[in-house]
């Protein structure tokens, strides 16, 4: 495909990489040279120094050919503008991202009277991850297939687990779960398992279950599985805005730490009394203890640095139970990062770049591809997506002892109709299944991919 992209900050970077290791054609149009530069030194892209807003430039870029443009500057009105004219002068599919919540509740408005694709809001699915992993405190992420009867769950093994010292193929006969280890993280390894892994303490798992199945696992391992009731959050920001909406609406207690007496009036004003709002500097350790941060479910650090959001993160961990959740812009450091005792990392880049990267691949199924969904399971190594399998093909019909699969191929869930399957050797694939597989690979665009 052939993809312009306006914007070349870190989204619009990670977009390049990953859209261009995927075979792509990719030009990156930005006013700063020194941006340009960077991105073509890691990855074969053009490069148009430019304002994208104007027609020239766009002409310059190839618009007349594009099949896709995607506006990921940092002005809103401009993203708009971008897709306004690129759909004039290329008739081309086209992707905004938009972030204000003043903009939020009029995105199905602006897509269908723009004809844009999709209207990306960082803030609104960072907030919804969020709100995600809160109903479930020992996650550390959660992505759900099959239209939520599958969920792919990662998670760190504690000390003293009972799933210390056992191997993945012991799992069922000495747990009695019906779930199935896709992934694990140890160190700087990475990989899909085997039944003889054996789990150590720290590992960072990933199971995939049915949610019943799910919580079954967690019981028999000591887990807690009952989402937070009371969540305090440092920063008010626009990411705090849209998590909030979402907490009130479950039910949940919230309270905010805002440092700006004005940010905090305005938050005042539009939550009432549904929310708790402090005017006070969470990084005075006593403003946090004496709003009790001790006994909360949860701890969110939400501010512009991420330097803060670490330390905060680290206090709140010395100084009780909570759940913690970091979100963190830069993703220059991430594996320095993973290493911290800290729960869940939030990157709003990441889940922005990760939503139009599926999108991609969902048009190449429009095209003879048959993914419906895809997530990155262990960012640039491991992902898992989803195929519905539409008619009999050389993998229906097969034990799956018997096909041969590719290396580094995990045939994880089957759902077929209702009826979730963790699959076994002797299971088959049919037609009208809903199929996901685990894969260390980013090249599969059909099911038969999986195949040598």
């Amino acid at each position: 495909m052939n993809i312009i992209i306006i914007g070349c900050g870190k989204v619009g970077e990670a977009l390049a990489e990953q859209l261009n290791e995927q075979g792509n054609n990719i030009t990156v149009i930005d006013l700063d040279a020194k941006k340009l530069n960077a991105v073509s030194s890691k990855c074969d892209v053009m490069c148009v120094t430019g304002n994208g807003a104007t027609h020239l430039v766009q002409q310059e870029a190839g618009i007349e050919n594009a099949d896709l443009m995607i506006a990921v500057t940092g002005s809103d009105e401009l993203n708009l503008l971008c897709c306004l004219i690129a759909k004039k002068a290329g008739n081309c599919k086209t992707i905004a991202r938009v972030r204000s919540p003043q903009y939020s509740s009029e995105a199905p408005f602006l897509k269908d009277e723009l004809g844009l694709a999709m209207v990306i809001n960082p803030e609104q699915a960072a907030a919804e991850e969020i709100a995600r992993v809160l109903r479930f405190p020992s996650a550390i992420n959660i992505d759900t297939f099959c239209r939520g009867r599958v969920e792919l769950i990662k998670l760190k093994v504690p000390e003293g687990s009972p799933l210390v010292g056992v191997a993945v193929k012991e799992l069922s006969s000495k747990l009695g779960c019906d779930v199935l280890v896709c992934t694990l993280e140890r160190g700087d390894e990475a990989y899909i398992v085997n039944g003889n892994t054996v789990f150590e303490e720290r590992d960072v798992i990933s199971i995939i279950a049915s949610p019943q199945k799910v919580n079954d696992f967690f019981r028999k391992i000591n887990y807690k599985s009952k989402s937070v009731k009371d969540v305090m959050i440092v920063g008010g920001g626009e990411l705090g805005h849209y998590l909030c909406n979402i907490l009130v609406n479950d039910g949940v207690s919230v309270k905010i730490i805002e440092k700006d007496p004005q940010r905090s009036d305005e938050l005042c004003a539009l939550w009432g009394s549904s929310v708790t709002v402090i005017n006070g500097d969470a990084s005075d350790q006593e403003v946090l203890l004496e709003e009790g941060l001790a006994q909360t479910g949860a701890f969110v650090a939400l501010t512009n640095l991420d330097e803060e959001n670490i330390l905060l993160s680290l206090f709140a961990h010395s100084s009780g139970s909570a759940k913690l959740v970091t979100k963190i812009n830069r993703i220059d450091f991430a594996n320095v990062i993973k290493q911290l005792e800290l729960d869940t990392i939030i990157y709003p880049k990441n889940i922005t770049s990760d939503l139009i990267v599926r999108y991609v691949r969902s048009i190449k199924n429009a095209q003879g591809s048959n993914v419906e969904q895809l997530h990155q399971v262990i960012k640039g190594k491991i992902e898992a997506a989803e195929f519905i399998i539409k008619d009999s093909s050389s993998i229906t019909g097969t034990p799956l002892m018997n096909l041969k699969l590719r290396d580094g191929i995990l045939v994880a869930a089957i759902l077929r109709g209702k009826k979730v399957v963790i699959p076994r050797g002797s299971d088959t694939i049919e037609p009208e299944d809903t199929v996901v597989i685990v894969s260390d690979s980013s090249e599969l665009h059909d099911i038969t991919d999986i195949l040598r």
